[in-house]
C-alpha cells in the first residue's frame, strides 16, 4: 500500500484547510485510515480516524468539534477537513493505513498503523 498526502499550507487563524490521502496498490488490506501530526519538537499525536467497519469516526480531544475524517466516493481516498485552525494546529500532518482487524483502542497509537504516507505540512499564522 502507498499512501499519499496533500493539501497543506499556510492559512491563517480561523480559517480551513482540507487534507487528501490518496491510498494505491493492495487496498483491500485496509481496515481504516488515520491521520496525525507532529509539530515541531514535540512527538506524533492521533487526530482522527475512520474505521471501516464502523459509522462513525474518532477524534482527539484536541479536535473534536473542528476536524471531520471522511471518506471519498473514490473509496481509496480519505480526506480531513480541518475548521476553525489555530496556531497549534501547525504540524505536519500524516495519513496511516490500518490493518483489517485493529482495535479501537489500536488506532489511537501510532505504532499499530502498517503504511505511512510522507507527510503534507499545515501552517496556521495567529
Amino acid at each position: 500500500v502507498q499512501l499519499q498526502a496533500s493539501g497543506g499550507g499556510l492559512v491563517q487563524a480561523g480559517d480551513s484547510l482540507r487534507l487528501s490521502c490518496a491510498a494505491s496498490g493492495r487496498t483491500f488490506s485496509i481496515g481504516g485510515m488515520a491521520w496525525f501530526r507532529q509539530a515541531p519538537g514535540k512527538e506524533r499525536e492521533f487526530v482522527g480516524a475512520i474505521i471501516y467497519n464502523r459509522n462513525s469516526p474518532i477524534y482527539s480531544d484536541s479536535v473534536k468539534g473542528r476536524f471531520t475524517v471522511s471518506r471519498g466516493n473514490a473509496r481509496n481516498m480519505v480526506y480531513l477537513q480541518m475548521n476553525v485552525l489555530k496556531a497549534e494546529d501547525t504540524a505536519v500532518y500524516y495519513c496511516a493505513s490500518a490493518p483489517p482487524r485493529a482495535s479501537l483502542r489500536s488506532y489511537y497509537s501510532d505504532y499499530n498503523y502498517d503504511f505511512w504516507g510522507q507527510g503534507t505540512l499545515v501552517t496556521v499564522s495567529s
